[in-house]
C-alpha cells in the first residue's frame, strides 16, 4: 500500500515528527513513458523485483530444539531480524529455543521463489502485489490483513541523503532539479527502493496539485540529474558514500543505518514523501503456525516494536515512541 504523508521538518540525522494528512494520489500509480523508463509504473503495479540484492540464506537464534522458523523477506532487513529481532523474541517463553532459517533477497525473487515451494512459515515483503500472488497460490490467507495494523510490523519512508552540512542546502524535492544537484537512486527495473524513490518524487507533485504530466516531467528531471543507477538501494547507498553525487534518495532506515555504522551524511524527510508499509503473514504451509504467529505477535510489542525502532524503521504502534 503506498499513502503520501505529510511530514514536519527533519532535525539533521533524526527522526521526523508524522504530522496530520495523508493525500492519495489521484488516478492510482501511474508513471507512464520515461525513455527506457516506460515501463516503471507497470513494474511497480505488478511488483517486478523488489528491495535489491540477490537471496541470502542464513539462521540464527535458538538451537532448534523448540522448532525452527522460515523466515522469507526481502534484504533490507536482515540485519533487524538476526541482530535484535529473533534474539529478542528468543529470550521469550513462547520463542525459546526456537532456531531461524533465514531467506533474504529481492522482494519479488522471493514471493516467486515461495509460490514455487521455497519453504516459508513467516513471509515479509513490502510491495502489496508480491503477498497478493501468493494469496493467489493459496499460500497466504485471504484475510491476513484483518488485523489491527493491516499486517504491518514497521513502516519507512523515503527520504533524501546529503553530505555533511548539507552543503546544496537541498530541503526540497524541488532543490533537487535547480541547479546542477546529482543525484544517486538505483534502477527501478532492478530495486524496489528505486520505485519507491521515483513514486515519492512523483506524488511529492501530485500533493502539491500538479498534473500527471507535470509529475512525469519532473521525474524526468530526477532522472536526467542521476550519473549512476546502480541494481539495489543499498549499492546506491555505498555508491553515495564512496563519494558520488550530491544527493541521494532512500529509505529513512538505510538512512539511519549509515550514520549509526559512522557515515559522514545527513538526511531530510521532506514535506511529501512516501509512506512504506510493508506487510507480514503466516501461511498456510507453515510447519508450527502457532510459533510463527507468536514471533508476528511479539515484534508488535512494545520490545519488539523498539527493536524495529532502534533499527530506523517506524513502529507501527507510534505510541512507542511517545
Amino acid at each position: 500500500m503506498m499513502r503520501f504523508r505529510f511530514i514536519s521538518k527533519l532535525r539533521r540525522g533524526g527522526a521526523a515528527d508524522a504530522d496530520t494528512a495523508d493525500a492519495r494520489p489521484r488516478g492510482g500509480a501511474r508513471i507512464a513513458a520515461l525513455g527506457a523508463l516506460g515501463a516503471l509504473g507497470l513494474a511497480l503495479a505488478l511488483g517486478v523485483a523488489a528491495c535489491g540484492g540477490s537471496s541470502d540464506a542464513s539462521g540464527s537464534s535458538g538451537d532448534g530444539s523448540g522448532g525452527t522458523i522460515d523466515l522469507v523477506a526481502y534484504s533490507t532487513p536482515q540485519t533487524a531480524y538476526e541482530d535484535s529481532l529473533e534474539p529478542g523474541f528468543g529470550e521469550t517463553s513462547e520463542g525459546a529455543d526456537v532456531a531461524f532459517k533465514n531467506s533474504f533477497g529481492a522482494s519479488g525473487d522471493q514471493s516467486r521463489a515461495v509460490e514455487a515451494g521455497l519453504p516459508a512459515d513467516v513471509v515479509h515483503l513490502p510491495l502489496e502485489p508480491d503477498m497478493t500472488r501468493l494469496v493467489e497460490a493459496g499460500l497466504i490467507p485471504e484475510d491476513y490483513k484483518d488485523n489491527k495494523y493491516s499486517a504491518g510490523t514497521q513502516n519507512s519512508v523515503v527520504v533524501i541523503g546529503v553530505r555533511p552540512g548539507n552543503p546544496e542546502n537541498i530541503q526540497s524535492w524541488e532543490d533537487l532539479v535547480t541547479g546542477d544537484v546529482e543525484i544517486i537512486t538505483p534502477n527501478p527495473f532492478t530495486s524496489g527502493g528505486a520505485r519507491w524513490n521515483l513514486m515519492a518524487a512523483y506524488g511529492s507533485q501530485i500533493a502539491q496539485g500538479k498534473s500527471e504530466d507535470e509529475a512525469l516531467d519532473f521525474v524526468a528531471q530526477i532522472l536526467e540529474n542521476t550519473p549512476v543507477q546502480d541494481a539495489s538501494a543499498r549499492d546506491s547507498l555505498q555508491t553515495f558514500i564512496g563519494g558520488k553525487g550530491d544527493a541521494f534518495l532512500s529509505y529513512e532506515n538505510e538512512a539511519l543505518g549509515a550514520i549509526a555504522a559512522g557515515e559522514k551524511l545527513e538526511y531530510i524527510v521532506p514535506d511529501q514523501t512516501i509512506l512504506i508499509e510493508t506487510q507480514t503473514a503466516v501461511t498456510t504451509e507453515a510447519d508450527d503456525p502457532d510459533a510463527a504467529q507468536a514471533f508476528i505477535d511479539w515484534q508488535l510489542t512494545a520490545e519488539g516494536q523498539r527493536a524495529w525502532a532502534e533499527n530506523g524503521y517506524r513502529p507501527v504502534n507510534e505510541k512507542i515512541l511517545a
